[in-house]
């Protein structure tokens, strides 16, 4: 699953750090200093350990190593050491406090305005390259519940998943998660042994060219019995209701808000307690495998084409089981298209 895959070329780069000086100008920010990480992979292509790249409103960026005083340096050379300078979030702190030490004229800024400003709206080129990382996924995971045997234990499950990654030549991991351990909405470090009628969940994703999936599948070894199903197609209700929800200009809590009345309809919860939804509706997806913005109360950023997000509503039900079926979905002008094909029931994990 190698062929066509095709990286970000220079030309669209450009147009992003054209972008970034734009938002720059609106929050009035003379500058921005990005660690490395993937804000910084995004406008350069790069990924320079050690190093930060710093991008003022006028001039061509810089290289400086990422310490105070050379960033310090970079910024007087780019005659923006009196400004507000803008700090990407992974920044490091003791970089944020030797900077104030090292140029005390500079106003230390959030830089979240403009990269998550830029990478939150995803080109087409982005979207066809989570495109693949989503097929290769659902192949991966394909090849691994068929995997599945009496007594193997939840770190094999997730072995398997990985060397079907690799097979088909990428990079990913899958968790997993077996019975009353599957109501953890990350898991659990307990040794854990499949046994029949145990409710099996896995997640995670691959990178294709940085880009990022991310997909949840829970089914049943064996038969499913009457609470499963009954569950399973809760969770799958919630599911259908987020995408509903989710229209251009609708804020992103109303995406979670549909999803989690369903649940809380049907006698959980209320709000964030369990037994019931613990955790937002989705979140951004894209060079990270969690980045903005999100799909959570209190989030009034409307819905925009380009934006990426999971659907991943989800109910836990601590010592029983837990259920969350996860597919991520990008936005368009007519309303949001999955990247992967919704699990149809719970003994048929793949649309």
């Amino acid at each position: 699953m190698t062929e066509g895959v095709q990286p970000i070329g220079d030309a669209e780069r450009a147009a992003r750090v054209e972008k970034a000086r734009r938002l720059m100008r609106e929050n009035k920010l003379s500058a921005i200093l990005l660690p490395s990480g993937t804000s910084m992979f995004y406008f350069t292509g790069k990924r320079q350990p050690g190093q930060a790249w710093v991008l003022a409103a006028k001039g061509e960026p810089v290289w400086t190593a990422a310490e105070p005083a050379a960033a310090a340096h970079a910024l007087r050379d780019l005659g923006t050491a009196a400004g507000s300078v803008g700090l990407e979030e992974q920044t490091p702190f003791a970089m944020v406090a030797g900077l104030g030490k090292e140029a005390p004229a500079v106003t230390c800024a959030s830089a979240t305005p403009v990269t998550a400003g830029c990478r939150m709206i995803k080109s087409a080129s982005e979207i066809a390259l989570m495109q693949r990382a989503s097929d290769v996924t659902i192949a991966a995971y394909k090849a691994g519940l068929a995997s599945m045997r009496e007594g193997m234990a939840e770190n094999e499950l997730s072995a398997n998943i990985g060397a079907a990654y690799r097979a088909l030549g990428y990079p990913g991991y899958a968790s997993a998660s077996f019975g009353k351990y599957s109501a953890f909405p990350h898991g659990s470090i307990t040794p854990q042994k499949l046994k029949e009628g145990d409710i099996v969940m896995i997640d995670d994703g691959c990178t294709v060219e940085g880009y990022q999936s991310d997909i949840t599948r829970t089914v049943v070894f064996g038969k499913p019995n009457a609470r499963q199903r009954e569950i399973w197609d809760l969770e799958r209700r919630a599911q259908d209701a987020a995408l509903r929800a989710a229209k251009i200009g609708a804020p992103c809590e109303s995406v979670d808000a549909a999803a989690r009345k369903v649940i809380t309809d049907a006698g959980f919860g209320p709000g964030y307690k369990v037994p019931g939804l613990p955790h937002r509706t989705g979140h951004g997806i894209g060079l990270d495998g969690h980045e903005w913005t999100y799909l959570v109360r209190g989030n009034k950023t409307p819905l925009a084409p380009g934006m990426c997000f999971s659907d991943e509503p989800m109910i836990a039900i601590y010592g029983e089981f837990g259920v969350r079926l996860e597919d991520c979905f990008y936005m368009t002008e007519t309303g949001p298209r999955l990247f992967s094909k919704q699990s149809p029931a719970i003994d048929q994990p793949f649309g």
